[in-house]
């Protein structure tokens, strides 16, 4: 006869079974990421926190706390505010609202998920962004009681440019107008309109109330005019395509050479599109060398075929030069390489978009600088017009033409976002500023070559018996910049240099005589005089540029436009007082006056050299004393 001790034995055993049957489903369900969105006071929120209670994933501990939060910053009475679950950060629960995007992870027998609660504030529709990006399904809230809004609109048109196909319309609150059906059908007709405008083709309508549950998980008795899915019933079984990108070509950006020691190379990513099997010809972009792939590495075992999704290393065939920013796709199927593209913007930065200044793009593992253009057109999201912008303001979006300063390997963003979706990255601050979406490359930029030539720069500096070189000087008006630059540039001419001088005033006249003085039309400024500037060193000139130069970041980008150690930075540091006491052109006393706008030192800022190659206190020295200064330091 069985003992207590066999019976232990076998019941743990059967636990343990059924631990692991529970995992392996567990394990084998599909994911669904999907985002909340709307206006604000939609009840975003509120209709997480009840899929959460009603899915039972609050445990017993937080759904005691909960019930203090509630009585304590709740807006629900002595009810549960199931808004709470997911608004943690303090200024959240202390205003009611969503500033941050929450994630969190629940589960159900059929499909696991991954809900965003992104905010509803327009201020704050860059978290929207974020929390998209990654969605495959939409559920965009409005309240019965206030319709479709601006809002509701916006993060409509931002979901489906995104590439989120997958929408559904929660119209909230039904208990608040009764559950009165014509006023339903009013909000959905009234959403299709605009969802057609957009392009949107399809999405499910479903009438709900996210504090007493009605259609949430179950249907609701108070609706029996409704006959559609209930939100949970939605969420489990809508179609979410995983294999599609895997139909694609291959495409797998390289994020890390992996050498562990002298036997190993491989070039590890995660796959963006497309099926690898061992043996397959891939093509190396942008160098276009081609080989084979003899290994598919992963940390269990090798593998023979790998899909989309899947972190792997790869092996070559052939010692072919591949690193960090490359893309590895099918030999006989490489997507474009090009430097200049057209684009849609969604700005998120407080400061506008500056058109001609360089930022960081982003795109897959890839990083290169990047200029814009003036925006083609800004969008109306309420009206889809096209309205003209010269700039774009925090959650504006608009069309633009960009260029990179090197070749930038993608696919437009409908095809695969993985390559065609970027961000932008302020220099300075390092701060992201917008997510864009690459239509497609300018044809310019495929047809325009570099042209070979046979007397190269160095061939021009030996002629002329000198070193290239950009003497940047910068300050503020008044400073005494021209006049200390036309004192080097005599010096040096009497010691056989090759010079020019480029001053501010001057080109103003010729180069650069369409160009006034706002923040974006002082970025051109800088932006065309560098170039200039460059190919005088390409002829082997030493440049002297004065310019007022107030902003860093233009100033870092024409340093970065030289060869290393031919651009001087000179900051003339001379005091706002000092400068406006000498007030040669009378200009700072227009601007005192309000008759002269965006006058550097007065209504427009001007950013100090950090780190100058020569500092000149003109408090302290004289112009000819600096001038001998500078000539010294470049020509020792």
């Amino acid at each position: 006869m069985d003992g207590p001790r066999e019976y232990s034995y076998r019941a743990d055993e059967l636990i343990s079974r059924d631990i692991e049957a529970y995992l392996a489903r567990h394990r084998h369900k599909s994911l669904l990421r999907f985002i909340t969105c709307g206006s604000v006071d939609d009840g975003k929120s509120t209709l997480i926190g009840r899929l959460l209670y009603d899915s039972r994933m609050i445990f017993e501990d937080q759904l005691a706390e909960l019930a203090a939060d509630s009585r304590r910053v709740g807006t629900q009475g002595q009810n549960i505010d199931f808004a709470l679950v997911v608004d943690g950060l303090a200024a959240e629960r202390e205003q009611g609202i969503t500033i941050d995007v929450a994630y969190r992870f629940f589960a159900t027998d059929k499909r696991k998920f991954i809900v965003a609660d992104t905010p509803g504030h327009e201020q704050y529709t860059r978290n929207m962004v974020t929390g998209a990006s990654t969605a495959d399904l939409a559920v965009i809230l409005t309240d019965a009681r206030k319709g479709v809004l601006t809002q509701t609109r916006r993060h409509s048109y931002l979901a489906h440019l995104i590439g989120i196909r997958n929408l559904v319309l929660a119209v909230n609150k039904m208990d608040l107008i009764g559950y009165d059906p014509a006023k339903y059908e009013a909000i959905v007709a009234d959403y299709r309109r605009f969802a057609e405008s957009i392009g949107v083709q399809a999405f499910t309508p479903i009438p709900i109330s996210g504090f007493l549950g009605d259609n949430i998980t179950t249907r609701s008795t108070n609706m029996p005019w409704y006959t559609g899915p209930v939100l949970m019933e939605h969420l489990e079984n809508v179609d979410v395509d995983v294999t599609a990108a895997q139909g694609r070509p291959f495409r797998l950006p390289v994020q890390w050479v992996n050498r562990p020691n002298l036997d190993f190379r491989g070039f590890s990513g995660l796959i963006a599109a497309g099926t690898l099997r061992q043996g397959d010809a891939v093509r190396v972009l942008p160098s276009g060398k081609t080989t084979r792939v003899t290994r598919i590495v992963t940390l269990g075992a090798d593998l023979q075929q790998a899909v989309a999704g899947q972190s792997v290393t790869l092996c070559f065939a052939d010692e072919v030069d591949c690193s960090r920013g490359d893309v590895i796709a099918r030999a006989d199927e490489p997507p474009q390489v090009a430097d200049q593209f057209e684009a849609t913007l969604v700005w998120m930065a407080d400061e506008p978009l500056l058109p001609g200044r360089a930022y960081w793009l982003k795109l897959a593992t890839q990083t290169v600088s990047a200029t814009i253009q003036i925006p083609k057109y800004q969008v109306n999201v309420n009206t889809l017009e096209h309205l003209a912008a010269k700039t774009l303001e925090l959650n504006a979006i608009g069309v633009c033409n960009l260029s990179t300063d090197r070749p930038l390997i993608f696919e437009p963003y409908e095809e695969n976002p993985a390559l065609g979706g970027f961000i932008l990255i302020d220099k300075l601050s390092n701060a992201t500023v917008a997510a864009g979406m690459l239509h497609f490359a300018l044809r310019r930029s495929q047809n325009v070559h570099w042209q070979a030539l046979d007397i190269s720069r160095g061939k021009h500096a030996d002629m002329k018996n000198q070193r290239p070189a950009v003497l940047w000087f910068t300050g503020l008006s008044g400073a005494g910049k021209s006049t200390i630059a036309n004192l080097v540039e005599k010096k040096l001419v009497r010691m056989n240099r090759h010079t020019f001088l480029l001053d501010g005033d001057n080109v103003r006249h010729g180069l650069n005589k369409d160009l006034g003085f706002t923040d974006a039309d002082r970025v051109e400024n800088i932006r065309r005089v560098g170039e200039v500037a460059k190919l005088m060193t390409d002829a082997g000139l030493i440049v002297i540029t004065a310019f007022i130069s107030p902003f860093r970041a233009e100033r870092k980008m024409v340093r970065e436009m030289m060869a290393a150690g031919e651009f001087f930075e000179i900051h003339i540091d001379t005091p706002l007082a000092d400068a406006e006491a000498r007030d040669v052109k009378g200009l700072y006393k227009k601007a005192r006056s309000g008759q002269l706008k965006n006058f550097t030192g007065i209504d427009s800022p001007y950013e100090p050299p950090e780190n100058p190659e020569i500092r000149i206190d003109t408090t302290h020295m004289s112009p000819e004393e600096a001038a001998d200064l500078i000539v010294e330091k470049l020509v020792p």
